[in-house]
């Protein structure tokens, strides 16, 4: 067996690199739910891509701080391989996050998934070492494994419980201590022995080589921390929602057509908006009225306005509401003085927002 140290200033890189991917991964999904189906996809993997380069990145950061009385290199087909399964499975993990209702079950699975990840990922990128074999018992990998998925749970449990700001970076310190603890765990149970032949199944990948490359994605993450970090601490007012526009384009009101004219209303008018096809409805007092735009359309143009999306077929404008009754995992909507509408369900993952706009 041979003997190995750390080097402590590589040991406190790998921290904030788990912590920066982690804040970035998880700020940059927050509102992902509100989107269109098409754009909630390309955030999910963005912030997969960073989350699941963030856990190779950590790993490999704190590799590079493992001290061995031996040179020893990778193989880069593996290493790249450790890399691309961590990003797979935290992008499955965002997936069920953003495309499936949110329950407790729902996020528990995907804190198991990501944790799975962060084990995977480690163990595929041990297996890479060539010219030293890391030896390791089952048992051991029962331990790293419980520790990494309970910290992946209370990490998803967090920051997706209430998507807040405060959650967020509670969410973030456990995905990073996730990431941390579940390598220096596993690195800790495993013992180093020396080998004389390699036998990698790509090209060799030195850790000079592996050194650069490590070096870029975290720089890359740095660059999204920095830039996710300006729109975290920019005071609420003051940030207005891509794909919105200011209330000041609305010049002429919502449209809406009756009797082969198009008319046009001020946003404070309309109580709730249903989607229906391409279309909606706007209601109105005692009014059910036809719209040209949208649902993803009208939610753009009338955030500005206060409008929340309730559920996947409704906005609501919650200076109507008259009254809101929270069941198990959802709520509804009252209104008075809406003849036509009576009430709007809130589907799980529009709860915050509704229940926050209510002042509740």
């Amino acid at each position: 067996m041979l003997d190995y140290s750390h080097n402590a200033w590589l040991v406190a890189a790998s921290l904030a690199v788990a912590l920066m991917a982690g804040f970035t991964g998880l700020y940059l999904t927050h509102g992902a739910s509100r989107l269109d189906s098409q754009r909630r996809k390309f955030v999910v993997a963005l912030a997969a891509v960073i989350l699941g380069g963030g856990i190779w990145s950590m790993h490999f950061v704190a590799m590079l701080g493992l001290q061995l009385p031996i040179l020893f290199y990778y193989d880069a087909l593996i290493t790249l391989i450790s890399a691309l399964v961590a990003i797979l499975m935290v992008g499955l993990a965002l997936l069920l996050l953003h495309f499936r209702p949110r329950t407790p079950q729902t996020m528990i699975g995907s804190g198991v998934i990501v944790g799975l990840g962060i084990v995977v990922m480690h163990y595929i990128g041990m297996a890479g070492m060539q010219l030293c074999r890391p030896v390791y018992s089952v048992l051991d990998v029962a331990l790293a494994t419980l520790a990494s998925v309970i910290l992946s749970v209370a990490a998803i449990w967090v920051a997706y419980g209430n998507r807040t700001q405060r959650n967020i970076l509670l969410g973030t310190v456990c995905f990073g201590l996730a990431v941390f603890t579940m390598h220096f765990v596993a690195t800790g149970l495993t013992d180093f022995v020396a080998i004389d032949t390699a036998g990698g199944a790509g090209p060799a990948l030195d850790n000079q080589v592996l050194a650069m490359g490590v070096t870029v994605s975290v720089f890359l993450i740095c660059g999204a921390f920095l830039l996710t970090g300006i729109s975290f601490i920019e005071p609420k007012e003051k940030l207005v929602p891509e794909n919105t526009l200011e209330p000041t384009t609305l010049r002429a009101g919502v449209p809406f057509e009756r009797e082969g004219q198009t008319y046009f209303t001020e946003p404070a008018s309309i109580a709730a908006i249903r989607a229906e096809g391409h279309y909606t409805v706007l209601y109105m007092g005692a009014e059910k009225l036809f719209c040209p735009w949208s649902i993803t359309e009208a939610e753009n143009r009338l955030k500005p306005d206060g409008f929340l999306r309730a559920h996947r077929s409704y906005l609501v404008n919650p200076k109507h509401v008259s009254s809101f009754e929270r069941h198990k995992d959802n709520g509804t909507c009252y209104f008075d003085g809406v003849d036509a509408l009576a009430k709007v369900p809130v589907s799980r993952s529009r709860l915050t927002d509704i229940r926050e706009a209510l002042g509740l």
